[in-house]
């Protein structure tokens, strides 16, 4: 995967603000701190083509219909925090999403681990006979 530092992505957002809801008074009524960002992944000049392949097939359930991944931020009652909260996630999202699973390496139960399983179930097995009733 190259590094996503490199690549200047600002170029490509796009920004909509509205009013946010939730709790801030009449603050929350007169100004519009509530930030999306869009980004097309389809329409995008510096990812290559395996790796919007690799976004749409991850993120398909993120995207609209015309393979946009838009991201919301209203935790703030700046506009510009809120703005960078979204470029954040973005940057988060993309890394997550790039960065290619660890293929995990089967292991063998260690000698501990099997004597633990042994001795336990002999203790469930013990309790068990115990509930019998007595064998005359």
């Amino acid at each position: 995967m190259v590094l996503l530092a490199n690549r200047e992505f600002s170029k490509e957002f796009v920004f909509r603000t509205s009013r946010s809801s939730g709790p801030g008074g009449q603050h929350v009524n007169k100004v519009n701190t509530k930030v999306e960002l869009r980004f097309s992944v389809t329409n995008s000049n510096l990812l290559s083509e395996k790796e919007k392949q690799i976004l749409i097939e991850k993120m398909n359930t993120k995207l609209t219909a015309e393979g946009e991944l838009i991201i919301v931020s209203q935790e703030d009652r700046s506009q510009i925090a809120n703005k960078q909260n979204c470029i954040d996630k973005f940057y988060t999202i993309l890394t997550k999403a790039l960065t290619p699973a660890k293929k995990r390496v089967a292991s063998q139960p260690t000698l501990a681990s099997r004597k633990r399983r042994l001795e336990g179930k002999k203790l469930q097995s013990k309790k068990k006979d115990l509930r019998k009733p007595p064998q005359d």
